[in-house]
């Protein structure tokens, strides 16, 4: 009997706000017994710790700089094959609900490049199809609009487009025809005053009047239960994939999940109080300190303890909502009779700083809390369940792992590694050193004259990180210095070492560009 799969993801959380990787403050029971009965990793990182390029990595198996979507704004080409069409063609009812994030949620045109503005046209013309299926306008625009399908390899598909409490596409379709009423109680303009949280007055956060059950993350959740309950009809292996927008912001937890953690309470990560290491996060701190810090768009902000705690405490609600939710949809995967041959994954798409070194939500410094993210397998074949493992992993990986599990080749230009092997216990695995995170800026920010270009190589102990057109970088010891706040880049005594990295990255970078089309063979 072929293996279903079951994977919940979520937007943007630290890893470290979970029960399960040792949190004591947060109420995740249903995850934590996904991880006391599975498989965890404690060090799975993204190939880039942006929303699209690492959707997309997660998604082909492929780095951002060869599958294309460097940056938010950049849509994966309807061209590019994904574990999903694969698993699909080998016979899989293959199902999304709730966040996609694989193509751009506006319209807006390319931004120029400030040191190429005369570059009118890309070098490559683009693969044939609708790159507008979750534009928020072209839903507004057709109230009976439907992607089109497969959409990257998905059967099926229920969209919840952008995050808070009412978001586009299918979910907000939904209730419209459904809950009209409930019109009134979303947004932050008919949201519950709450004077007292600094968030809500720069529009990061506010308390929703939608109720728990009418809310995007349930109404995912009832998505999901349909797809497993249909696939079991069919007697077809389903792989389902739950994509939650939250905990991303704006922080809108329903109900009783908006006070369940109070900021007060909240434990501030040892970083907060550090010291810059680096000009671009000195500068961030300086705009905080000169209260000139823009704390209303999609950037990072430094941020006050207040902000901090507000953050993270609501952040919290939104996980432990999210964690009932999965509870739904695990029941119910019970009730189908199909659990025993299901694996679940949890995963989230990046991380989020959460007041590591006094910063909020995700800019272009690497930093354990934005580019680490938690990852569970809970189902048939793990070896040792409560076991974590330290294997260095990315993002790239998760697919062929999902393939190898169940049974179906990887193609031509994966660059991910199953890590199955380790999984199952066995010892044929071979730990790689070290890994590789890219990241390209969309737009200038952070003080710098152009967007940020930059490529980060960690290890077990290192991790040095190199910024295109800087002189300076960033190299920590990540065992003597977990918190990162002592940078080692100029340090004679380091030198040897960071030569020795910089080799390392060039060569890491080197073996993942791109091997896909192959070559014809020779005569």
């Amino acid at each position: 009997m072929q293996t279903n799969f079951l994977v919940f993801i979520v937007d943007q959380l630290n890893a470290q706000h979970l029960g399960c990787y040792g949190n004591p403050q947060i109420e995740t029971p249903h995850i934590d017994a996904l991880a006391a009965s599975g498989w965890s990793a404690t060090q799975c990182h993204v190939a880039s710790p942006i929303c699209m390029p690492n959707r997309a990595s997660l998604m082909t198996g492929r780095m951002p700089s060869v599958h294309g979507v460097r940056h938010n704004g950049i849509p994966l080409s309807l061209g590019s094959r994904t574990f999903v069409d694969a698993l699909r063609q080998a016979g899989y009812a293959t199902a999304l609900c709730g966040k996609s994030h694989l193509q751009n949620i506006t319209n807006k045109k390319p931004l120029p490049h400030p040191a190429r503005p005369d570059h009118g046209h890309d070098a490559h013309l683009p693969y044939p199809g609708n790159y507008l299926q979750e534009c928020i306008d072209t839903w507004r625009a057709d109230p009976a609009f439907e992607p089109q399908l497969p959409f990257y390899g998905f059967g099926s598909v229920d969209l919840a487009i952008e995050h808070g409490d009412c978001p586009e596409g299918h979910y907000l379709r939904w209730l419209k025809q459904n809950h009209p009423q409930a019109l009134a109680l979303a947004g932050k303009d008919n949201a519950t005053p709450t004077p007292d949280y600094a968030l809500a007055a720069v529009g990061q956060a506010w308390r929703t009047r939608l109720p728990e059950e009418l809310h995007p993350t349930a109404w995912i959740a009832d998505r999901a239960i349909a797809r497993i309950e249909s696939a079991a009809e069919q007697s077809r292996p389903f792989f389902v994939y739950c994509s939650f927008p939250d905990p991303h912001h704006p922080y809108t937890p329903p109900g009783r999940y908006w006070d369940m953690y109070k900021p007060e309470d909240v434990t501030l990560p040892a970083s907060f109080y550090a010291q810059p290491s680096v000009p671009h996060l000195a500068w961030l701190h300086q705009q905080r300190d000169a209260g000139q810090a823009v704390k209303n768009s999609q950037a990072c902000f430094a941020v006050s303890e207040r902000e901090a705690r507000e953050a993270v405490a609501l952040g919290y609600g939104s996980l432990s909502f999210i964690d009932s939710n999965i509870g739904r949809v695990l029941a119910a995967l019970k009730a189908s009779g199909q659990a025993e041959q299901t694996v679940v994954i949890f995963t989230s798409d990046h991380g989020e700083f959460a007041g590591d070194h006094a910063l909020l939500l995700k800019g272009s410094l690497h930093y354990d809390s934005l580019t680490r993210t938690p990852f569970i397998w809970n189902g048939p074949g793990v070896a040792a369940p409560g076991r974590q493992d330290n294997a260095l992993l990315s993002s790239i990986d998760i697919s062929s792992t999902i393939l190898d599990q169940a049974g179906v080749e990887p193609y031509n230009g994966m660059q991910g590694r199953s890590f199955l092997p380790l999984i199952e216990g066995r010892e044929d695995f071979v730990r790689r050193d070290h890994l590789l995170i890219e990241e390209e800026g969309q737009r200038t920010y952070f003080g710098f004259d152009e967007p940020v270009r930059m490529r980060s190589l960690l290890s077990g102990q290192y991790r040095l990180s190199l910024y295109d057109g800087e002189d300076w970088g960033e190299l920590y010891d990540r065992q003597a210095d977990p918190i990162e706040s002592r940078n080692l880049w100029d340090d004679p005594a380091h030198a040897s070492l960071k030569h020795e990295l910089l080799g390392q990255l060039a060569r890491e970078m080197l073996r993942l560009s791109e091997t896909s089309p192959a070559p014809t063979a020779l005569a």
